[in-house]
């Protein structure tokens, strides 16, 4: 997919109280350490989290290190990303990642935009080519796509709207991945399509998250975790293990990079660093 050598980043989401930005702060200290290429910084359902996506987005660049705001078309209007695509420009921020986003409960309508294509087509025509904008893309389809073909279709939509690059959903199916980068590359699309990938800390947030998302948990996988029960340490070192091997098919495939789900944790992030070797 690129010549260009693998890209690890990190993603995280605003806190929102000052003990939480100060736990924030010391665990990003941490992650500093790790010396990724960039953080990136959710934004909450309809905008929820704006002022602390940037405050939190300073904060990383202040640091020292490169940061990419979220963008969701969720509850947004033409006038209010115009006015944040002009706030994040001052602050000298070239990198974002840009999403549709999840209806939040009881919100009838998306907003202006429907599509993430539509949203990156608007930062494209607003700003050039000043911001990096990352995309998201779906190896197991999104929950919501008619078939795969349509699945597929959107995210070709994106890219040709003026993605640079895109962050998968995580997964632990390694099949599912180059399956869909050999899809895309049928249709043309040969931007680097980085995997995500969600560290394995407890079995009943993982299960949520999944059936959020749809993410798939391959059923040895699942029975293994549910064997552990309350076995909080059993089901880190296996998960840890899970996902190590991941990575490391992934990275011999010449996978782009990782991008890691953090969840504001450090510890299972870092160690799968330590073990992958990407120090």
């Amino acid at each position: 997919m690129t010549q260009n050598p693998p890209a690890f980043s990190l993603e995280l989401f605003p806190p929102q109280t000052p003990e939480g930005a100060e736990k924030l702060r010391v665990a990003r200290a941490r992650m500093a350490l790790l010396k990724p290429k960039f953080f990136s910084v959710t934004f909450g359902a309809g905008g929820s989290t704006r002022d602390r996506t940037l405050d939190t987005v300073l904060e990383i660049q202040a640091e020292g290190q490169q940061a990419a705001p979220h963008l969701s078309c969720i509850g947004s209007t033409r006038e209010s990303i115009r006015g944040i695509l002009e706030q994040y420009r001052s602050h000298g921020i070239r990198h974002l990642v840009v999403l549709r986003g999840d209806l939040p409960s009881g919100m009838a309508q998306p907003g202006a935009f429907r599509y993430a294509n539509e949203l990156v087509e608007f930062v494209r025509a607003q700003t050039g080519d000043w911001f990096h904008i990352e995309v998201a893309a779906y190896p197991e389809y999104h929950p919501q796509a008619r078939s795969p073909r349509d699945d597929l279709l959107a995210f070709k939509r994106k890219v040709d709207a003026g993605a640079d690059s895109a962050i998968t959903q995580y997964f632990y199916n390694v099949d599912a991945y180059e399956r869909f980068v050999d899809e895309c590359l049928s249709l043309g699309i040969a931007i680097p399509i980085v995997p995500g990938i969600m560290p394995i800390s407890s079995f009943s947030n993982l299960a949520r998250f999944s059936d959020n998302c749809g993410a798939e948990i391959p059923r040895w996988i699942r029975k293994k975790l549910e064997s552990y029960a309350d076995d909080t340490a059993s089901i880190r070192a296996f998960g840890l293990d899970v996902v190590t091997q991941l990575c490391e098919k992934l990275l011999a495939g010449n996978a782009p990079g990782l991008h890691f789900y953090t969840l504001n944790q450090v510890s299972l992030t870092s160690t799968l660093w330590q073990r992958l070797g990407l120090s």
